[in-house]
Formats: structure tokens, C-alpha cells, sequence
């Protein structure tokens, strides 16, 4: 089953967030049997030569790969897709509107309007048609809208419903500076905030995608996918082998 039918299916997946280079850390996602990987384009380097070589590591060891691209990133996004990434993150998504053309980067027509190439990695090459590889496309394709203001939570029933998007990621960090706060998930105002939107996605059957900083956050967070954020883990890590 694809990284999209198992979200859909409601599984609890589970992730990694990590920044290139990392192939290392992708290859430990797979060795210890996570789900998928996150790799961040939007708040750490996009070298697409590397991010190839770091999803060509994830099918080795049977990971899923989504990006975070930039904001509004139209030809990265499709970029990413045709390296065999599975889905995108696509921050500061405010609006139907914004969420709209997110969905029409990502998706071939009719749903979209991404550039069509069956020679990608993600079209093998060239070895499969046209059609399988429209097919193969629409059923692995995941579209994630980060809500990271007041409005965008406000309006997250209305982005849940756009044709395309698949699941909701509210963006902690981000929501809070945009209130002028800056404890991020520890405010209560921004958890209170949080909590409505993610009240709207399952209202609409909408899963989430949490990223979450160990064990015990992942086991309270809303249904639908978690993703644990590395680079915490691992300085909280490093941090206790000091101290020892």
C-alpha cells in the first residue's frame, strides 16, 4: 500500500523531519522501521542533486519521502514529484486559494496542471506509459497544507475540503510569532488556536500531520500522521550523554 492509502485508511504513521544532508538519518528511518521521512527544502538547503541521492536511500530501505518546499514553489514542487518524492509540504497556506494552487502544482490535469514527463525518476524512465503513469501519480500523490496563522486555522474545514488535499499540518513555531508570542506549542493561546483547526479536520475526516518532539507528544497527537522532528531528538540526546 502507498504512503497516501494508509493515511487514508487511517493507520498511525510515524516519520522522520530532517534537513539535508541526511542520507545517514534516512537510512536509520528505514533500519528502525519508520514510515516515511520529511525532508525540509523550505528551512534548510534545496540541492536537488542531493535530495535525489536521499530519496534513491529511502526506496532502498522501503521509506517514503515527502519535502517541505518553499512557499507558493510551483516548479520545485514539481521537481520534487519527478525525483519520486510522494507528496509535498506546502507552507504558509492561508487561504481555499493558496491550498488550490498547491493541489494544481502537485497534481497532473484534470485536478492540476503540473508538467507532464514519463522519463523522470518517477515515470522509471520512461518504461512505463502515459497512462500507468497518470494513474500511478494520482494515487500516490499526497498534498499537506501547513496552517500557520490565526486565519489559516480559522479556515481549515474550508482548505480540508479543497479537492487534493489530503492532510492538515498546523505549524506551531510560525502560528505563534504570528500572534506575537513566542513559546510556540507551549502557548496556550496558540494551543487553543491549534486546537480548532484540528477540530475542523475531524469534523471533515481529515488526518493531521504532527510533527512532535518524542514519544510521549506522539501518542497524544490527532489521528492521522506523526513526525518526529531529529534534530530536537537528537540535541535532547546529546544533551543527556553530556550530562552523564
Amino acid at each position: 500500500m502507498t504512503l497516501k492509502q494508509r493515511l487514508r485508511g487511517g493507520e498511525r504513521l510515524r516519520g522522520g523531519l530532517l534537513r539535508l544532508p541526511s542520507d545517514f538519518l534516512v537510512e536509520l528511518a528505514g533500519v528502525a522501521g519508520l514510515d516515511f521521512v520529511l525532508i525540509d527544502c523550505e528551512h534548510g538547503p534545496a540541492d536537488l542533486v542531493a535530495l535525489q541521492q536521499h530519496i534513491q536511500a529511502a526506496q532502498a530501505r522501503g521509506v517514503a519521502v515527502l519535502v517541505r518546499v518553499g512557499q507558493d514553489e510551483p516548479a520545485l514542487v514539481l521537481r520534487v514529484l519527478d525525483l519520486g518524492a510522494q507528496g509535498v509540504v506546502v507552507p504558509h497556506v492561508d487561504t481555499v486559494a493558496d491550498a488550490r494552487r498547491a493541489v494544481r502544482a502537485a497534481h497532473y490535469p484534470p485536478l492540476g496542471e503540473r508538467g507532464f514527463a514519463t522519463y523522470s525518476r518517477a515515470g522509471s524512465f520512461g518504461a512505463v506509459s502515459a497512462a500507468e503513469h497518470l494513474a500511478t501519480a494520482a494515487e500516490t500523490t499526497l498534498v499537506i497544507p501547513m496552517l500557520e496563522t490565526v486565519a489559516a486555522c480559522d479556515a481549515a474545514a474550508e482548505i480540508a475540503a479543497v479537492d487534493g488535499v489530503d492532510a492538515l499540518l498546523v505549524g506551531p513555531a510560525d502560528l505563534s510569532v504570528s500572534m506575537g508570542l513566542t513559546g510556540g506549542a507551549a502557548e496556550a493561546a496558540v494551543r487553543e488556536v491549534a486546537d480548532r483547526a484540528v477540530a475542523a479536520a475531524r469534523d471533515a475526516g481529515t488526518p493531521m500531520l504532527s510533527i512532535v518532539g518524542g514519544p510521549e507528544q506522539a501518542a497524544s497527537a490527532p489521528p492521522g500522521a506523526v513526525v518526529f522532528n531529529l534534530a530536537h531528538v537528537l540535541l535532547d540526546t546529546f544533551r543527556r550523554l553530556a550530562g552523564s
